[in-house]
């Protein structure tokens, strides 16, 4: 039988909202960028970890067109 997890565990529920992602190129490389969209920072970056392999999106986190 499923259970919801306890309350405090740090688990994110849903989309956040304060935060966006948008594609950009790093190193001539494609990558995803997260950042505050209350104050503009940039939060993290995912990278591809080698050349052949794909760059994986943020979970949960809205996109910027």
């Amino acid at each position: 039988m499923a259970v919801n997890k306890p309350k405090g565990d740090n688990a994110s529920k849903g989309a956040m909202k304060k935060r966006t992602q948008q594609n950009t190129k790093l190193g001539g490389a494609s990558a995803w960028t997260k950042r505050n969209k209350k104050s503009g920072e940039f939060m993290a970056v995912k990278k591809p970890a080698n050349e052949t392999k794909a760059v994986r999106k943020f979970k949960g986190v809205r996109r910027e067109k």
